[in-house]
C-alpha cells in the first residue's frame, strides 16, 4: 500500500509542479506536440491517399492484344490458359466484334466505320493480376509470359502510373519512419533538458532526501512522472493539432474529390493510431526523463 501511495504522491506532485509554471509548461508542450504532430500528420496523409485510391487494387491490369488472324476459339483457349495461372485474378476476353461495336458507339466515327469491309481490331485479353502479384518484378514476369505466346501481338501494362504512385507512397512511408525516429529523439532531448533544469532547481531538496536515506529510485520517481506527463499532454496536444488540420481541410478535400466524381472524405486518425500516438508520447517522456535523471542525480550527493 505504501508503494501505491508513494506513486500517487509523486504523480500528484508532478501535476502540481506543472500547474505552477503554466507558461513554461505550455511552451514545452507545444514543442513536443509539434514534434509528434509532424509524423502523425504524414502518416495520416499516406493513409488517406491509400484510402482515396483504394490502393488501386483493381487498377493494375494488362491488355494482351492478339494478332488479327487469331480466331475467337483460339482466343478463348488462351484466356482459359491465362486464368489457370496462380498470379492471375481475372481474365476478360473482348472479342474483336465487341471491340468494334464499342468503338463505333463511343468514338463518333460510326458512319466511317460502317464502310469497312473487315474488322481491323484484334481480340483482346484484359488480365488483372492478384494483389500479391502487382509488384514491378511480378508484372514484368507476367508480361514476359504473354509476350512469349506466338499468337500475341502486343502486351501493354495499363497502369504504369499506378506503380509510380505506389512508389511515391513507399518513399513517403520511409520518410515517415525516418521523421518519426529523428523527431522522437528530439522529444527525448527536450524532455531530458527540461528534467535537468528541474533537477538543478531542486538540488537542495534532493540532497536532503538523500541525507535522510532516500533511495535513488525514490528520488527519481517524481521526475519520471513529470517526463511521462509531458509526453502524454504533448501527445494529446499533437492529436488536437492533427484533428484541427483535418477539420480545416476536410471540406476542401471533399470538394476536390467531387470534381473527380468521388465521394471521398478526409478521415482523421483511427482509435488505434491515437493510442499509438499517446503511447509513444508517454514512452518518449519516460525515456527522456529516465536518461536525464539517471545521469544528473548521480552527481548530487548530500554534503557533510
Amino acid at each position: 500500500m505504501s508503494l501505491r501511495v508513494g506513486h500517487a504522491q509523486a504523480l500528484l506532485g508532478s501535476l502540481g509542479r506543472l500547474a505552477r509554471s503554466p507558461l513554461s509548461t505550455l511552451l514545452t508542450l507545444l514543442v513536443i506536440a509539434l514534434a509528434l504532430a509532424l509524423p502523425a500528420g504524414l502518416r495520416l496523409f499516406v493513409t488517406n491517399a491509400q484510402a482515396a485510391t483504394g490502393n488501386f487494387g483493381n487498377a493494375i491490369d494488362l491488355s494482351v492484344y492478339l494478332k488479327t488472324e487469331v480466331p475467337l476459339a483460339k482466343a478463348q483457349q488462351l484466356a482459359a490458359a491465362a486464368r489457370a495461372r496462380a498470379d492471375v485474378a481475372e481474365v476478360t476476353l473482348i472479342p474483336a466484334d465487341k471491340g468494334l461495336e464499342d468503338f463505333r458507339s463511343y468514338s463518333g466515327f460510326g458512319e466511317a466505320l460502317a464502310a469497312l469491309k473487315e474488322n481491323p481490331l484484334p481480340h483482346v485479353l484484359h488480365v488483372r493480376p492478384r494483389a500479391s502479384a502487382t509488384s514491378a518484378a511480378a508484372l514484368d514476369a507476367l508480361r514476359s509470359y504473354f509476350t512469349a505466346w506466338p499468337e500475341v501481338d502486343v502486351v501493354q501494362v495499363d497502369s504504369q502510373w499506378v506503380m509510380r504512385f505506389n512508389a511515391i507512397l513507399e518513399v513517403l512511408s520511409r520518410l515517415l519512419a525516418m521523421a518519426a525516429v529523428l523527431l522522437g529523439v528530439g522529444v527525448i532531448a527536450v524532455i531530458g533538458n527540461t528534467i535537468r533544469l528541474e533537477i538543478d532547481s531542486r538540488r537542495a531538496e534532493i540532497e536532503v532526501i538523500k541525507l535522510v536515506g532516500g533511495s535513488n529510485s525514490f528520488v527519481r520517481r517524481p521526475f519520471l512522472y513529470t517526463g511521462m506527463l509531458y509526453g502524454l499532454f504533448g501527445a494529446l496536444l499533437a492529436w488536437g493539432i492533427v484533428a484541427l488540420a483535418v477539420m480545416l481541410l476536410g471540406e476542401s478535400v471533399a470538394s476536390l474529390a467531387r470534381l473527380y466524381g468521388s465521394r471521398f472524405e478526409l478521415k482523421g486518425p483511427a482509435a488505434v493510431e491515437i493510442g499509438v500516438l499517446l503511447g509513444a508520447g508517454v514512452l518518449l517522456g519516460w525515456l527522456g526523463a529516465w536518461i536525464s535523471a539517471a545521469r544528473h542525480l548521480r552527481r548530487i550527493e548530500p554534503r557533510a
